[in-house]
């Protein structure tokens, strides 16, 4: 797996997703091992803004993925441009 770039719940949510399906396993399985509900890996996947921080972690551990927080790359500003 590639490292990806993730700004928006959404995009975590899709990351999460593809990881789930690629280890072969249902919402309700992660929800299983996660200590967590189907309905709340539903919420995570689908980009909910509500999910606390602790099981988002929790269930990215289950997938066996890390979280790696970096500064935000910027692009030229306008007076590089021109």
């Amino acid at each position: 797996m590639v490292d990806q770039l993730v700004r928006l719940p959404r995009q975590l949510g899709a990351v999460i997703q593809s990881a789930r399906v690629r280890q072969g396993m249902t919402q309700s399985e992660l929800a299983g091992i996660s200590g967590t509900q189907q309905k709340t890996i539903s919420a995570i996947e689908n980009g909910s803004v509500g999910v606390k921080l602790g099981t988002l972690l929790r269930v990215i551990a289950c997938l066996d993925l890390d979280m790696k927080i970096g500064p935000r790359e910027r692009g030229p500003s306008i007076e590089d441009v021109f």
